[in-house]
C-alpha cells in the first residue's frame, strides 16, 4: 500500500469518517428530507382531495341554490297569480255590487217616477172628468144628470160598463196572465172589477196594470201574443183607416 503511496491508517480513518458522515447525513438530513417530502406529498394529496370535496360541495350548493331559486320563483309566480286573481275577483265583486246598487237605485227611481206619474194622472183624471161634465152640461143642459155623466166619464177612462170590461165582451181567448193598459190609473175598485172579469172569461190568474196616456181612453188587454185593443186611440185609428 505504501508502494502505491497510500497511507493505510489515513485511508481507514477517511473511510470511517466517510461512514460517520454518511450515517450522520442519513440520520439527520436524508431521512428528515424524505419524511418532509412524504409529508408534503401527503399534504398536497390532502389539499387536492379537500379541493375536490370543496368543489363537489360548491357544485351541490349551487345546484341546491338553483333549485331553491326556481322553487322561490315558482312560488312567487303562484302568489302573484293568486293575488291577481283575488284582485280581479274583488274588482268584479265591487263592479257587480255597484251595478246591482245602480240597478236597484234606477229601479227605485223608476218606481217612484211611475208612482208620481200615476198620482198626477189620477189627479188629472178627476180634473178631466170635471171639465167633461161641465162641457156636457153646457152642450145638452140637464138632459143627463151628474150621476150619468160620471158613469160615462168612468166608462171612457176605465173601459168598464156595468161592471164588465167592454173589450172582453166577445172574446174567447184563454191564458194564464194578462197585461192591462189604461190611459189613466184605474182605481182599486176598477182594478178589482177588471181582474174579476178577466179571470172569469180568460182564466188568467195573474193580471198586471200599466198606464199609457197615449191610448187616450178605454183599455188595451194583452194575453200572450194576442192584443185586444179597446182604446180610444185604437178606435180612432180604425176609423181613419175606414175613411181612407
Amino acid at each position: 500500500m505504501e508502494a502505491l503511496g497510500i497511507n493505510l491508517g489515513l485511508l481507514i480513518v477517511q473511510i470511517i469518517a466517510f461512514f460517520i458522515v454518511l450515517l450522520t447525513l442519513n440520520a439527520w438530513v436524508y431521512k428528515p428530507f424524505l419524511n418532509m417530502l412524504d409529508a408534503r406529498r401527503k399534504k398536497i394529496a390532502q389539499g387536492l382531495e379537500d379541493a375536490r370535496v370543496a368543489a363537489a360541495a360548491r357544485a351541490d350548493a349551487e345546484k341546491e341554490a338553483a333549485n331553491v331559486l326556481a322553487a322561490a320563483q315558482t312560488e312567487a309566480g303562484k302568489v302573484v297569480r293568486e293575488a291577481t286573481d283575488r284582485a280581479a275577483n274583488a274588482v268584479k265583486d265591487v263592479k257587480a255590487g255597484a251595478e246591482a246598487e245602480a240597478a236597484r237605485t234606477l229601479a227605485s227611481a223608476r218606481a217612484e217616477a211611475e208612482a208620481e206619474r200615476n198620482r198626477i194622472l189620477g189627479d188629472l183624471r178627476g180634473q178631466v172628468a170635471s171639465l167633461a161634465i161641465a162641457a156636457a152640461q153646457r152642450l145638452i143642459g140637464n138632459a143627463l144628470d151628474e150621476k150619468r155623466q160620471h158613469e160615462l166619464i168612468t166608462e171612457f177612462f176605465s173601459g168598464i160598463k156595468s161592471g164588465k170590461v167592454i173589450v172582453l165582451a166577445e172574446t174567447d181567448l184563454k191564458g194564464e196572465a194578462a197585461e192591462v193598459t189604461s190611459a189613466l190609473p184605474l182605481s182599486d175598485d176598477e182594478q178589482e172589477k177588471v181582474k174579476k172579469d178577466i179571470t172569469s172569461k180568460v182564466g188568467a190568474q195573474a193580471v198586471s196594470f200599466r198606464v199609457d196616456p197615449g191610448i187616450l181612453g178605454g183599455l188595451v188587454i194583452k194575453i200572450g201574443d194576442k192584443v185586444m185593443d179597446g182604446s180610444v186611440s185604437g178606435k180612432l185609428e180604425a176609423l181613419r183607416q175606414t175613411l181612407k
